[in-house]
């Protein structure tokens, strides 16, 4: 199908709240939607999921719940330099058939993507890199859906309409560029085919192999790795610290008071301003109850640490982290083997732990791929950031390479 075959009406929401959560979640989630499961419905079994080149049949951080969360929440809008524009593509019947979650952007911060050497130049050459356009989930580096389009013989082509139009409106609103971070693979390369240029990333994923339990994964290490993780795993509840799943109804307003404490605690050390309010917390509870796994840590009675997951129908998205008491190794147990031992038990595909940390490879983590696409106006500044990309391509390639090789796995031969 191409974009001539049907007719969009195109129009700008500068808040997702004027956008039906069925018809955008028809968009963000199709295959999903078209089962009939919403938001809150469990994960799938292992034998009834199905892969798909788009990601997950169900991704947490495009459904209307989240983002209405963050912007609900004023932990996104344009005072904190996050001023939403979301691209909607309706027919003539007014029916939403695309979306695009876009914000206008004053700032480089939140995004994962790292762009400022390009701002910084821009802006000694006498431009002005800001505002940008931002395609993307805020504070969230987690690939998914960034073409959102409703399942139908016209999805490819709306997807295709909503990129072009992004560029359209990157030139008449005088922004100096679009930035669509962590697309799907194949989102990626409709954008470079549309002029965007293609940039990669390394993140660090567990893939789960079938493991029937965490002992299973364990067995398929080298044995000093597999000992290291078993001696990392009781230190970090030596000083008798133990270990709780919550979800659901468990998501009380006094956890997320006490996991609000480990966010501003260890946020304020690490980012020195951290982005969500308290109320993104009570908000996301109330809507995605049944998609958030918080991994809690408590010691004499009180909790000290914990670590917020989001899942999805075939990935558990570990996001952040944080304590208000230090013990070794905490750290590791909450985010990644309490989350390797969560997908094991579910029988999610993959644990996805966020952005960088080699320290990962060493844990079961093996070095994956992500993207972004990025539409520059100023031929000038597009030819030396592709020319710089050409290169930065090459060196993410290199350095996959080279630690896929550390991975701790047994050889085998």
């Amino acid at each position: 199908m191409t974009k001539a075959m049907i007719e969009l009406t195109l129009r700008v929401a500068n808040s997702i709240g004027e956008v039906a959560p069925e018809g955008w979640d028809a968009c963000a989630n199709p295959a999903w939607a078209e089962r009939g499961n919403g938001a809150g419905s469990p994960c799938p079994a292992a034998a009834n999921r199905q892969s798909s080149a788009l990601g997950d049949l169900y991704n947490p951080f495009i459904s209307h719940a989240f983002l209405s969360a963050l912007e609900l929440s004023q932990s996104v809008r344009a005072r904190t330099g996050w001023q939403p524009m979301h691209l909607l593509a309706e027919d003539a019947q007014g029916v939403l058939l695309g979306a695009v979650p876009c914000y206008v952007k004053s700032h480089s911060r939140g995004e994962y993507v790292f762009d400022h050497g390009w701002a910084d130049a821009y802006e000694r050459a006498g431009g002005s890199y800001y505002p940008k356009l931002q395609v993307s989930v805020p504070f969230t580096p987690a690939t998914g859906r960034r073409l959102l389009a409703r399942a139908g013989p016209y999805a490819d082509a709306v997807r295709a309409h909503l990129a072009d139009a992004l560029t359209d409106i990157c030139r008449r609103a005088g922004a100096s560029s679009v930035h669509v971070t962590f697309p799907t693979e194949p989102e990626w390369d409709l954008l470079g085919a549309r002029g965007y240029l293609k940039r990669t990333h390394q993140q660090f994923h567990w893939e789960n192999a079938g493991y029937a339990t965490f002992d299973a994964f364990l067995a398929a290490l080298a044995s000093r790795k597999r000992k290291t993780i078993r001696r990392e795993r009781a230190d970090a509840l030596a000083a008798g610290i133990s270990v709780h799943w919550l979800t659901g109804t468990d998501l009380t307003e006094s956890v997320w008071d006490a996991f609000f404490d480990f966010y501003m605690e260890t946020g304020s050390r690490k980012w020195g301003r951290p982005y969500l309010t308290r109320a993104f917390y009570s908000l996301a509870g109330e809507k995605m109850r049944e998609r958030i796994l918080l991994v809690m840590a408590k010691r004499n009675g009180r909790w000290i640490a914990g670590a917020i997951n989001f899942i999805g129908s075939e990935t558990l998205f570990g996001r952040h982290w944080g304590a208000i008491e230090h013990h070794p190794f905490l750290h590791f147990e909450l985010c990644y083997y309490q989350a390797i031992q969560y997908a094991i038990e579910h029988k999610l595909a993959r644990v996805e732990a966020g952005a960088q940390g080699e320290h990962k490879i060493s844990r079961g983590y093996l070095p994956t791929t992500t993207y972004s696409a990025h539409y520059i106006v100023d031929p000038a500044l597009r030819r030396a950031i592709e020319d710089f990309l050409k290169r930065e391509r090459a060196y993410v390639a290199a350095a996959h390479a080279e630690l896929a090789d550390t991975a701790p796995f047994r050889k085998e031969g």
